[in-house]
């Protein structure tokens, strides 16, 4: 019966996931397999849950998805019709806690992963509930959690209690003081002589740049005769630009640190290291100009969260 109930809901919700947008009128056309009824209501009632919003234009009804994917959105809300928002009603094996204990925390959408942190809800709200609402408000901003006040995001979700609110507050602090342990702590290298090596150096050293930060940032790490990294510096922070990366503010710290050559790192907030036309104007203006003052530039890294890419290699 349950199996049954979830192919009707998947007959009406897949067509829709796959549009950003989508008007009331069309609704009969985009989906045919069910009766008219049936798909209004079932819109109406993913409205209700949060998962899509809807906007007036011109007299008529649209409807967009809230932030996130769609197809996971509309599969969260099937699974709670189907097994109820609580918590203890779903498969013991599907229970967030028993997915982390199973899978890995890493394996868990930010939705189980908030209600966990959450723990128990309220009445008319669990803890499952509340996570998909916070995930679904915050997507891919979940730091901004911590700007929000215990009143705010009660106006989200009930299920937020002061306990939970400060479980999730003491979470986020935890990942960020663990993220810059990680950021301060040495990484062990002896020499960096090829792109691979630097890739993977760059990798650990600039780990928090692929994840947390949300302006482009331009570094050097600059080497001794061997190779070896003395320091890192930061020389820019905001969107890579030929004119406002200068020459004298790149090779100052490395004639101070007494440099035989750097390496240029920096990276893409996008995720995507695809190098830009920018990038390579830059590394060609600072190899050229590292020539001049005998200081070689080794490679520049973008550091994103895809991967680490070499200019090198493209």
């Amino acid at each position: 019966m349950s199996e049954k109930r979830r192919q009707r809901y998947q007959s009406v919700l897949y067509p829709l996931a796959r549009l950003p947008r989508f008007c009331r009128s069309e609704l009969a056309d985009l989906v045919d397999e069910e009766p008219a009824g049936f798909i209004t209501k079932t819109v109406n009632e993913v409205v209700k849950a949060g998962v899509l919003e809807t906007v007036r234009e011109d007299g008529e009804i649209h409807f967009e998805w809230t932030h996130g994917d769609p197809l996971q959105l509309v599969d969260q809300w099937i699974d709670r019709r189907i097994h109820g928002d609580q918590v203890k009603e779903k498969p013991e094996q599907e229970r967030p806690r028993e997915r982390l204990m199973r899978l890995g925390a890493a394996s868990l959408s930010d939705s189980e992963l908030l209600a966990i942190l959450i723990r128990v809800g309220v009445v008319g709200e669990s803890a499952v509930t509340g996570g998909v609402k916070l995930a679904n408000r915050f997507a891919d901003e979940l730091d901004l959690i911590r700007n929000y006040g215990l009143p705010e995001l009660r106006t989200i979700t009930p299920a937020i209690t002061k306990a939970s609110y400060c479980q999730i507050l003491a979470a986020l602090e935890l990942g960020k003081r663990a993220t810059e342990a990680a950021r301060a702590r040495p990484v062990e290298v002896t020499k960096i002589t090829s792109t691979i090596e630097a890739t993977q150096y760059c990798a650990q050293k600039f780990a928090y740049l692929s994840g947390d930060a949300v302006q482009e940032e331009f570094h050097i790490v600059t080497l001794d005769t061997k190779h070896k990294p003395i320091r890192t510096h930061r020389i820019t922070v905001g969107t890579l630009d030929s004119s406002l990366v200068h020459p004298r503010e790149v090779f100052r710290p490395a004639i101070r640190d007494a440099a035989a050559a750097v390496l240029l790192v920096h990276n893409h907030p996008s995720g995507d290291p695809t190098p830009s036309r920018e990038d390579h104007a830059v590394t060609d203006r600072l190899t050229e100009a590292g020539k001049l003052i005998g200081i070689g530039v080794l490679d520049h890294i973008i550091v994103a969260r895809e991967r680490c890419q070499s200019l090198r290699e493209c």
